[in-house]
C-alpha cells in the first residue's frame, strides 16, 4: 500500500529533472500524475518511465493549455490531491545585459505560469489538497547573474504565503520547497562550460559537500505532499545542502 494510494497529482515541468523524479515517486506511492511541459517527446518519454501517468503537452504561460490539463484531470473524476507547481525557467544575465525580452520571458513561465496553474486548479482541488510550489535559494541568496530568476522566485514564495491563509479555510496547504544546487540537465543548460567547475565550486562550498540531486527534492515534495505534514502551511523548506542556511 502506498501513501498516495487513490490519489490524483499534477506535476508541471514532468518531463526532466527535479519535475519528473518527483512524479516516478508519486506513480510509485500509488498517485495516478498527469505531466504537462512544452515539449511533447520528451514528456511522452517521461510517461513510459513514471508508469502510472497521463502526459497533457502544455505551456503554464498559456491559459487555454492548463485548461486542457484540468479538463483531463476532471475526466477522470476523482478531483486533485497533489500540485506540484514546478515548471521553470533560468538564463543568467547581469542587470546591463538582462533584456526585456528575457525578463518577460521568465517571469511569465516562473511567476504567471504558476498562478496560472494554482488558480485554474482550484475547482478542482479536494479538501485536505498539498500545492507545493517550487522555489529557489536564489529568492534569498542575491547569485550573481541570476536576479531575474531570483526575483521570481520571491515572488512565488510570497504567493505560497498569502494562498496558504486564503486557502486554508478548504483545508488546503499550501508550502514551498526550494532547491539549492541540484545536478539536473537546466544546471548544465545554465552554466554550459562553466557546469562542472560550478559543481565542484558548490560541492567545496557546501555543508553537505555535495550537489543535490533530484531525489533529494523529491524527497522533500512528498513530505509536503503528505499527510505527514498536515500542520505544515505556508512554509519554505529549503533543500540546498546548506547553501542558503549557514
Amino acid at each position: 500500500m502506498g501513501q498516495f494510494d487513490g490519489k490524483t497529482a499534477v506535476v508541471t515541468g514532468g518531463s526532466a529533472g527535479i519535475g519528473l523524479r518527483t512524479a516516478e515517486r508519486l506513480a510509485e506511492q500509488g498517485a495516478h500524475v498527469f505531466v504537462t511541459g512544452r515539449r511533447e517527446a520528451e514528456l511522452a518519454k517521461a510517461v513510459a518511465r513514471i508508469g502510472d501517468a497521463t502526459a497533457v503537452p502544455g505551456d503554464v504561460r498559456v491559459a487555454a493549455d492548463l485548461d486542457r490539463l484540468y479538463d483531463r484531470v476532471r475526466e477522470r473524476g476523482q478531483g486533485l490531491d497533489v500540485l506540484f507547481a514546478n515548471a521553470a525557467i533560468n538564463s543568467l544575465a547581469r542587470l546591463e545585459d538582462l533584456t526585456e525580452a528575457d525578463h518577460d520571458d521568465i517571469f511569465d513561465i516562473n511567476v504567471k505560469g504558476t498562478v496560472l496553474t494554482v488558480q485554474k486548479a482550484l475547482p478542482l482541488l479536494n479538501e485536505g489538497a498539498s500545492v507545493i510550489l517550487t522555489g529557489s535559494t536564489a529568492a534569498v541568496t542575491g547569485v550573481d547573474r541570476m536576479g531575474a530568476y531570483g526575483a521570481t522566485k520571491a515572488a512565488v514564495r510570497a504567493y505560497a504565503r498569502t494562498w496558504a491563509r486564503e486557502l486554508g479555510a478548504r483545508g488546503i496547504r499550501v508550502n514551498t520547497v526550494s532547491p539549492g544546487p541540484i545536478d539536473t540537465a537546466m544546471f548544465d543548460e545554465v552554466f554550459g562550460v562553466r557546469a562542472d567547475e560550478t559543481r565542484a565550486k558548490f560541492a567545496a562550498d557546501l555543508p553537505a559537500h555535495r550537489v543535490g540531486v533530484p531525489d533529494d527534492v523529491a524527497s522533500a515534495v512528498l513530505f509536503l505532499a503528505s499527510p505527514q505534514s498536515t500542520f505544515v502551511r505556508g512554509a519554505d523548506l529549503p533543500v540546498d545542502g546548506g547553501l542558503a542556511q549557514v
